[in-house]
This record gives structure tokens, sequence and C-alpha cells, in this order.
């Protein structure tokens, strides 16, 4: 089998762990050279290969690459960006067959989440539709977590850390503050269509050391009455309470909560942001003193407490990707098969393509509370191993020592293409 070049390219919202997989993919890429030449990263994502903007990762050094495991957001460069079907924009994939020959690419990794399956599903097919041998992997990574067949997602197990740390600490705060000032925080996490992230926000509150925690779910109708009873009885227990929504929340008529034209805090029109939102139901309808938050990016980037599982995984997902390319697989997305929960163990497993693009992983009915407004014990059962372990970055004076690559360009054969 001649020596084929590969294409690497990080796409949607990056993660603390996504260079973590572009580690091990590169690293195990350059252990066989005698099946892989040169990797290309897409400087950009897809956008990358469709403007022939390559990145000649053998220009980086074995530390710098090593140094991609702790190191948070994309080092290539990510991209919004989904291919249309070839009936819609031909042109695009003809333009792929085109920078794909110019510089003998024969292995397509792309490192993402749903939409990213959804392209590399696309890229795979080339071989029947155009005529152009190539083999796409896909390897998994989304803070979301909502990715079917895996057990969980490359990110997800960081962001979960982060948060469930982050309502711990402010549980504590506002305790201390409540007799006299704030009585309800509320934090605001990502989570669109999935509540994985808002449920991480329970892990806060144990048998140990009960925390009145509220979750708001995007799976669960939010309902004001009861949601203000749930927030007044709890202030009532405990002095305090402290919620975590997620962005995703939806009132009976199925809009976002943060469409509902509702004015925040501070009176101005609410155009966007879930927290302010509840913030104000909760001065209406309770005239209790309230701090909110947004975690926002801070939460998929906080590398410094990323979860020692999660970053093992995401290392793992890389190297498999380029595993099972060099063992003829097409189509595929190395996946995190559970294999105990306590204690906790897994291996790698593989799915076909065609089963994981464009389809979302809720949570289950039973992993949320009859109420509706927290977590169950099977859900515990499930993230408490997700966000164990710790594996902190080198510190450089008292700053996270993160690498910044080269990102040589390649040089260009083909005439400039738009998108």
């Amino acid at each position: 089998m001649a020596i084929k070049n590969a294409f690497y390219a990080q796409s949607g919202g990056v993660t603390a762990v996504i260079n973590a997989s572009a580690a091990g993919l590169l690293e195990t890429a350059r252990a066989h050279s005698d099946k892989i030449g040169k990797v290309y990263a897409g400087r950009n994502g897809i956008i990358g290969a469709l403007t022939e903007d390559l990145i000649d990762t053998s220009a980086e050094s074995t530390e710098a690459i090593r140094a991609l495991r702790h190191t948070p957001s994309g080092a290539f460069g990510s991209c919004r960006y989904k291919l249309k079907s070839l009936e819609d924009n031909r042109r695009e994939y003809e333009r792929l067959i085109e920078v794909f020959k110019a510089h003998d690419i024969g292995y397509f990794f792309y490192n993402g989440g749903g939409d990213s399956a959804d392209t590399c599903l696309k890229v795979s097919q080339l071989a029947g539709t155009l005529g152009y041998p190539i083999q796409a992997i896909h390897v998994p990574k989304t803070v979301d977590n909502d990715l079917p067949v895996t057990d969980c997602c490359p990110g997800f197990g960081s962001v979960a850390k982060y948060i469930a740390v982050s309502m711990l600490e402010a549980s504590f705060d506002v305790a201390s503050m409540a007799k006299t000032s704030t009585k309800v925080f509320i934090l605001e996490v990502m989570g669109r269509h999935a509540g994985w992230i808002a449920a991480a926000g329970g892990l806060a509150s144990s048998k140990d050391h009960e925390v009145p925690i509220i979750i708001l779910f995007p799976e669960v109708t939010f309902d004001q009455e009861k949601f203000l009873a749930k927030t007044d009885r709890y202030v009532k227990e405990y002095g305090y309470c402290t919620v975590v929504v997620s962005e995703g929340v939806k009132g009976a008529d199925g809009k976002f909560l943060s469409d509902q034209g509702l004015r925040d805090a501070f009176g101005h029109a609410q155009l966007g942001g879930v927290a302010p939102v509840i913030a104000n139901i909760v001065k209406n309808g309770l005239g209790l003193k309230y701090h909110w938050g947004v975690a926002d990016y801070l939460q998929r980037a906080a590398r410094h407490i990323a979860s020692g599982t999660d970053v093992e995984q995401a290392y793992a997902m890389g190297k498999a990707a380029v595993e099972y390319a060099i063992a003829g697989h097409n189509s595929v997305m190395p996946t995190i098969e559970r294999i105990s929960s306590s204690p906790y163990a897994w291996e790698t497993g593989m799915a076909e393509l065609s089963k994981v693009a464009n389809v979302e992983k809720m949570m289950p009915e039973d992993f949320i509370s009859k109420d509706g407004f927290g977590i169950t014990d099977k859900c515990r059962e499930y993230l408490n191993p997700l966000i164990e372990g710790e594996d902190y970055p080198p510190y450089k004076n008292g700053l996270p020592d993160y690498v910044r690559l080269k990102n040589v360009a390649v040089t260009k054969k083909l005439t400039e293409f738009k998108i």
C-alpha cells in the first residue's frame, strides 16, 4: 500500500481537550510513517481544505505536539461550516478532491460534533460519488455530550467538572452571604437542546453535603409556578438557593425563555441569554436578592481543571482514529464504551458514521428527578466517573504554560477558491 498524506481539522466549538485528540492523532501518525506521510492540518477546519490553507504539522517539534495534550482550544483554528449535499453544491466536493489530489491526501480526519460527523460522512462517500478514494474518520468532540452511540463525548467531562466545581464554590459563597445579602444565584450553562452540562451542576450536592440546587433542563418544559415554589422552599429551608439553567430551556409555548420578550435585571430588553430572565422571574415572583452569571467560553476553555478521565479519552480517540484508518476502515468514528461504572472501566469501540451524523442524544428520562429539577442516582452513577481525576498543565510564572504552534503554511498549488 502506497504511503499517503493525511488531512486533519478541528470543527465547531472547541473544548479544553480537543488538542489532546490532536496530540493522540499526530503522535500515532508519526509512529506509522510507513503508512502515513505528512499530516496537513486545515487552518480553521474544513475551510482550510476548501481554500487550500493547509498547515504542515511536521514542522512542529515532538515536544510541541506532546504539549497539545495539556493545551486548550483549537490549535489549528476551528469553524462552523457544514457542507451542503453533493446535489446542492457539487463544486465544493470537486474542490476537495482537487486539493486532496494536489497534496496526495488519502486520509481525512475530522474532529468535531454532530455537524462534523455529517461532513465526514459526506467526504467518506467521495469514492463512490466522484471516484476519489479517501478514508474518512470522524474524531468525536463536543461539550454538549449529545453524540449517539458513544457512552460520552470528549470535552464533556471537563466542562462537567468545571460546572460542578463552580456550582459548589458559588453555593458556599451564597450560603455565607445569604443572611443579609444574596439569596439566589443563577448560573447559565451551554446546552441548547440537551441538558447534560446542566445536570453536572447537580453533582455539587451530595448525601454527605446537601446543597439546595435547582436544575433547569431543555428536556423539561419550564413551569414558572413550580420553579418559584421550589426556590421559595429551598430559601426558607436553607437560607439560600443556587440554580443552574441550560441555555435551551423552553416554556410551554415551545419558545426559548430568552425569547419571551422579558426584560433583564437592569430593565433592558432581553435579546439573548436565559440567566437574567430567570433572575427577573425570581425578583418579580419572590422579591429575593439575586446574582446571575454566564459560564460561556470559560466552561469549555478551562484546561486548568480538566477531568483526568476526559483528557485520557480525548487522546485515545485521536490515536484510535489513525489506527482504524490504517486498518482500512472508512466512514467510522471511534467511540468510548463503558464496561463498568464502579469501578470505572472503559474501552475504545467503533461506530458507523451513518448512525452518528445528524442524531442528538438527549438526557434519558430516568436521569432526571420526578419533579424535573434535579438528577437521579442513576445519572450520578453515569456522571461521576467522567469528572474524576486531575490532569493539571505545567505552570510558568503562576500561569498555565500552554503551547502555541508555528502553524507553518503549506505552499499552495491550485488557483484561489472562494466559499
